[in-house]
């Protein structure tokens, strides 16, 4: 005769040591549980309104602002807690994002600031050492120390000073924008003519430009550092191979691009703002069509930038609202207003992709949390896993009507909600007077959304030739 008897081991269910919780021992079987799943999606709702319940996405403003409008915010690339901004009245403020105030006040230029950049700290001899480059309408790109003892005997921002001024470069025209090289001591202006210069000289190295009117925006890639992005009052976008010292491929669009920024985690891939209201992300081995279109704005798109994830992008407009996209989404996520924040020119992540900070032109540079509901304060282990399992009920829940409808409803103001109508209306109009032009005329091409903003590239590309290769590829695959 056999008998079965109840065995467990007591490693199982006493606690190691008097401070760790006992474990309790749970069947998994899902004959047991037959209301789980409803007990989940109980769960994910509730965390779907905890969420909108503690959205707060503003933190504050920095200092007192600027006297006139913000129109550059350059990030330090190398420190969380470094920025600078700049304003139309040519005042450069260095801010500590930690206490949001201002480490350095300065006036560096006569007129409007229209480029700014920290530059890379691997050029610097001392780690502490922080270097900025700013251009202007003055035709002066300066180079700036910005240390905490450099700006402490500036007690007015009134005149245009020379103290931590450590060089001056004379261009021959305005200056329309900046970036530096990543790991190179070389950075690039655009303007009348796109111009690469070194910090160790004083004129130009070489003029790239290539058939623009004038280049408004240049941009390095931060991976393959030798390639440069820019954007041109031609409607245009170049791109540029230092290597070569040369333009490799030029495409037109219906609109001009008011800034790019490049994906910083995969090399070939950037995103655009654009007066037509939307933001384009592109493939620079293909720029024939855009990748993605992100939707939603109501006036033209003034900046944008990548967080340093690379799987979202915030964009700011002139509709006085910014909006943060999923990389694979065409609609927004999230959208931040306030009743006194007026156009939106500049927006940046910061680096650990917490933060976001704006400017517009009401002075003033304000900090914003990428996720409205998230907190920064020290988690517990227990808390921490709960709120990542209500991430994972929230994500596996998300196309349930009731929890999309909460999650996804914002309070918009009414001006916004109004143009946002009349827009439908127009794009609904467009759409069905295109739909019956293709029934009269069947010849007539269908050209998809992502491509209706292209007028031509300079480069044609071979879709039929490329089809072509890949299937020989894959064929080859085969065979062996």
């Amino acid at each position: 005769m056999k008998i079965k008897t109840i065995k467990r081991s007591s490693d199982d269910y006493v606690p190691v040591k008097s401070t760790q919780e006992s474990q309790l021992p749970r069947n998994l079987n899902p004959e047991l549980h037959p209301f789980e799943r409803a007990r989940e999606y109980t769960k994910a709702l509730n965390a779907t309104k905890l969420e909108r319940m503690f959205a707060q996405p503003f933190v504050g403003q920095f200092g007192h602002g600027h006297r006139d409008g913000v129109y550059m915010i350059a990030k330090n690339y190398n420190n969380l807690n470094k920025l600078a901004s700049a304003s139309g009245d040519g005042v450069i403020k260095y801010w500590n994002m930690s206490t949001r105030q201002e480490y350095a006040s300065f006036r560096a230029h006569y007129g409007l600031v229209t480029g700014l950049c920290v530059t890379p700290e691997s050029l610097s001899k001392n780690k502490n050492e922080n270097f900025m480059l700013s251009c202007g309408d003055d035709k002066t790109v300066k180079l700036w120390s910005v240390n905490n003892d450099d700006f402490s005997n500036v007690r007015s921002d009134d005149e245009v000073t020379t103290q931590g001024l450590i060089k001056t470069f004379d261009g021959e025209h305005a200056f329309q924008g900046l970036d530096h090289h990543r790991s190179k001591p070389t950075f690039v202006t655009g303007g009348a003519q796109i111009q690469l210069w070194s910090t160790e000289r004083a004129k130009p190295l070489s003029n790239l430009s290539w058939g623009a009117d004038n280049v408004t925006t240049v941009k390095f890639n931060q991976n393959e550092t030798d390639i440069l992005a820019s954007t041109g009052s031609d409607n245009s976008i170049v791109l540029y191979d230092l290597r070569t010292n040369s333009p490799t491929q030029k495409i037109v669009q219906t609109m001009r691009t008011n800034s790019i920024c490049w994906n910083p985690m995969e090399a070939f891939n950037f995103v655009i703002a654009n007066e037509d209201h939307n933001a384009y992300y592109y493939d620079m081995r293909n720029m024939s069509r855009a990748l993605n279109v992100f939707k939603d704005h109501v006036a033209a798109v003034m900046d944008v930038d990548f967080s340093p994830t690379g799987d979202e992008i915030v964009t700011g407009s002139y509709d006085k609202t910014i909006r943060i996209y999923k990389t694979n989404q065409g609609h927004s996520r999230e959208i931040y207003h306030t009743k006194r924040m007026q156009h939106v020119f500049q927006v940046k992540y910061s680096m650990d992709s917490k933060y976001i900070m704006s400017g517009s032109d009401d002075g003033n540079v304000r900090m914003w949390r990428s996720k409205a509901w998230e907190r920064s304060n020290v988690k517990s282990t227990r808390e921490r896993n709960k709120l990542e399992y209500d991430e994972k009920l929230k994500d596996r829940f998300r196309h349930m009507p009731e929890i999309r409808r909460i999650s996804k409803h914002r309070y918009v103001p009414i001006v916004i909600k109004k143009a946002q109508e009349i827009k439908n209306i127009e794009l609904n109009s467009m759409k069905r007077r295109e739909m019956n032009e293709r029934r009269t005329a069947k010849d007539k091409p269908f050209v998809p959304q992502r491509k209706q903003q292209i007028v031509g590239t300079v480069f044609k590309y071979d879709e039929k030739r490329r089809r072509r290769n890949i299937d020989d590829e894959e064929e080859d695959v085969d065979s062996d």
